[in-house]
């Protein structure tokens, strides 16, 4: 099982990850995590906070000479900020006048008023504190681990965005093994230069305007062996833990595998992918192909060989600049939301990070299906099964 707990504030000293279940021996440095990192932090409509970051992480334990120990390994990502909230974030109690005023007006659509009913605070900075989208600079962190793991076995995640602010962009005739790329080389991560365009004019707009804008983005995995996942119980489906994953991160409100709500629209004939067999010619060996993915690599909840092509739909930022009505709890009087430094547009980021929860599911689910307490054992167990797939492939 690969799993991982994480902790930390957002503008506390540090965000924490500790991560169980990397198989021993597997080459981990610091350098391929800090790539993501910074991918995390990039992306045009970002706030100032991500001028006052830049996000590296720390191994404090399970890596030997860089590889894994198969003990539990500990991230660190610290928070350049904290020398700015050493009193505010304090951990010791504060003397009397000493604590800064109670932030009591809740903003809509962020954790704030939920969480201060829920757990009792008097302070909404106890709730954003963690609420804080910041935090899922652990989760890019323990999605690079996964990606490491999935690079082993020729497994790659990608992603790229399709809509922002109601701009859509059209990418259907791109591969999706280039799609990646040349998102990479966008500053709002998306595939089409013309969209580009007009998807930062929107972000422009509503910067002005003192508004926030959401989208979606799609995230591509390539590699994967036909059988993760299970349809033998309600929680073993992979569509069901890929869409728990991503609904997990700040913001996103909706996800679809393949087609996915499409698929709702037309009759069957236009939505199930038809089955041919190849015969071997040459040096290729025969196998089994689709005419179509519009099943997004998935079938029955268990992987199919297909690419897996998930979307993440994100709505706006909740903290808006030109702030919305809202209510102070104390004194139930009627005031503007709570507004505090804040991103317009955080989408080609949460792109990265889907692209980690994904990285984190399949990694999981690769450790489920085939064990082993080291890498070298986890490749054999592997190189094993799609031997005996590639038996049932072969004609007879």
């Amino acid at each position: 099982m690969f799993r991982f707990l994480t902790a930390g504030e957002s503008h506390g000293p540090a965000l924490t990850a500790v991560i169980e279940g990397v198989p021993a021996g597997l080459t981990i440095t610091a350098e391929p995590i800090n790539v993501q990192l910074k991918r995390r932090q990039g992306g045009y409509g970002r706030g100032a906070r991500q001028k006052i970051e830049s996000d590296t992480a720390e191994i404090l334990s399970g890596i030997r000479f860089g590889q894994a120990m198969g003990s539990p390994i500990t991230l660190v990502v610290r928070n350049r900020d904290w020398a700015n909230w050493t009193v505010k974030m304090s951990v010791e109690p504060l003397g009397e006048g000493e604590a800064p005023p109670e932030i009591t007006v809740p903003r809509p659509g962020h954790a704030d008023f939920t969480g201060m009913m829920k757990f009792g605070h008097d302070d909404l900075r106890n709730t954003l504190e963690r609420s804080s989208a910041r935090n899922t600079a652990t989760l890019v962190a323990v999605g690079a681990v996964a990606r490491i793991l999935l690079a082993e076995f020729g497994i790659s995640v990608v992603s790229h965005v399709v809509n922002i602010g109601g701009v859509k962009v059209n990418a259907d005739n791109i591969d999706l093994r280039q799609v990646g790329a040349l998102a990479e080389d966008s500053p709002v991560r998306v595939a089409d230069k013309d969209a580009e365009a007009a998807i930062i004019a929107a972000i422009d707009a509503a910067k002005y305007r003192g508004d926030t804008l959401g989208g979606t983005f799609e995230v591509v995995a390539l590699g994967l062996p036909v059988g993760l996942g299970s349809y033998t119980q309600w929680d073993t489906r992979i569509d069901g833990k890929l869409a728990q994953a991503l609904m997990s991160i700040q913001a996103i409100k909706g996800v679809e595998v393949g087609i996915g709500f499409g698929a709702a629209d037309v009759p069957g004939s236009q939505v199930h992918d038809a089955f041919y067999y190849d015969q071997a010619e040459g040096e290729e060996a025969a196998h089994f192909r689709r005419g179509s993915n519009n099943a997004g690599g998935t079938e029955g909840g268990i992987s199919n060989g297909e690419p897996l092509v998930i979307r993440a739909a994100m709505k706006p930022i909740a903290t808006l600049m030109k702030q919305l009505p809202s209510v102070n709890l104390q004194t139930k009087e009627g005031v503007p939301a709570f507004a505090e430094r804040s991103d317009v547009c955080a989408v080609p980021a949460a792109a990265v990070v889907g692209e980690a929860m994904v990285a984190i599911v399949l990694a999981d689910l690769m450790r489920e299906k085939f064990g082993g307490d080291s890498i070298q054992e986890m490749r054999a167990n592997y190189d094993s099964y799609q031997a005996t797939i590639a038996v049932r492939t072969a004609q007879k």
